[in-house]
């Protein structure tokens, strides 16, 4: 393990955004990735000093280095490493800090600092490493901020611009719901898939031809377990209460569906499956089409952390925000809050906000 590097020496930017990068592996090389077909300029860091090679040769990073005036910073070492390398891009840059780990909880005290802004784009690869980086990693997925009252306006806005820009959805949560969240959706699957791969593996053993019938609803269901095992010890300890809350919970569900299959009650089977069958049909898709979008325009107080209230709302509502902009008033302490939404659920957000004393305004974009 090679020492750190040190930190580049400032330059002259000649308007040339510039962005740090810390942690050269799969998600810090596709966002180098992304950063540089954006036009950045990225510096990037990794303890392991061929990494870090490894990703300027690439073309992940344009040097190696943290560079102090960097306008924002990426944390995307391992979990158990991200609370203390965020608080050392916060030291040593000056710009906006933002990070990838899939665990919120421990960073909670760091949020405190209106720079930082959690971040934990929601992708992935059977891919290891720099060597699996793409810049299209993220198009399509969902990347989750979760700002909080302390969080800079502008710290949300400018993270939450470059994260659209390498073409995913930004959803907003508070952290403190974001790790149970993430259990259901993230990690209990991918134990699940890890324990149905394990099982199959064995019967295999016994049934040599078994592996050779997973046709593809396993295939689908256990593609996940495909993925880096390095990574999971540390989501495991680090948000372990959220995952054995869930865990219970599926083994308890499962628990219920084994009485019904058990007892041959063909009515509850038919409702379980119609259920699961709609929620799955319901999942939300990605919706682009410029006709179809609304503008809400909401007056909100010039202060910290209106930001992260409407945004949460519109989570909270299921409203996805295509674009955001602050248009702030140069003659009060007042600006206006702009938000590209769905035109179907304009008013939705209209009247959630309008139930949290907010005056929006709807119009549909021409």
């Amino acid at each position: 393990m090679a020492t750190e590097p040190a930190e580049v020496e400032p330059f002259a930017s000649d308007g040339v955004k510039r962005a740090s990068v810390i942690g050269a592996g799969l998600v810090g090389g596709s966002i180098g990735l992304a950063l540089r077909k954006s036009g950045w300029y990225v510096t990037g860091r990794d303890l392991d000093a061929g990494r870090a090679r490894r990703a300027v040769e690439l073309g992940a990073f344009d040097e190696i280095g943290l560079d102090p005036g960097a306008v924002v910073s990426f944390v995307a070492t391992p979990v158990g490493a991200v609370a203390d390398t965020v608080e050392h891009a916060l030291d040593r840059t000056s710009g906006w800090v933002t990070d990838v780990g899939s665990v919120k909880a421990p960073m909670l005290p760091l949020m405190q600092n209106p720079r930082y802004v959690g971040g934990h784009p929601m992708a992935g690869s059977e891919l290891e490493g720099v060597d699996g980086a793409r810049a299209d990693l993220f198009e399509g997925r969902t990347w989750v901020l979760t700002p909080i009252e302390e969080t800079a306006n502008d710290a949300y806005t400018t993270v939450r611009s470059i994260v659209t820009g390498f073409g995913a959805e930004v959803v907003s949560i508070p952290p403190d719901r974001h790790d149970t969240m993430v259990a259901v959706v993230s990690h209990v699957p991918h134990l699940t898939a890890t324990t149905l791969m394990r099982m199959a593996d064995e019967r295999s053993i016994e049934h040599r031809a078994l592996l050779r019938l997973a046709a593809g609803g396993f295939r689908d269901m256990t593609r996940v377990a495909a993925g880096h095992p390095g990574i999971w010890p540390d989501i495991c300890a680090e948000n372990r209460v959220a995952i054995v809350e869930e865990l219970d919970r599926l083994i308890e569900a499962l628990g219920d569906i084994r009485g019904v299959v058990a007892s041959s009650d063909r009515d509850r089977l038919m409702k379980s499956l119609e259920e699961a069958r709609h929620a799955r049909m319901n999942l939300p898709s990605r919706f682009s089409h410029p006709d179809e979008l609304a503008e809400v325009r909401v007056p909100i107080p010039d202060r910290k952390g209106e930001l992260a209230l409407v945004t949460t709302l519109a989570t909270d509502l299921d409203v996805s925000i295509f674009d955001i902009e602050i248009a702030h008033s140069a003659e009060g302490p007042e600006g206006v809050l702009i938000l590209t939404v769905e035109r179907a659920l304009g008013e939705r957000l209209q009247g959630g906000l309008m139930a949290q004393g907010y005056h929006p305004s709807l119009r549909p974009l021409e």
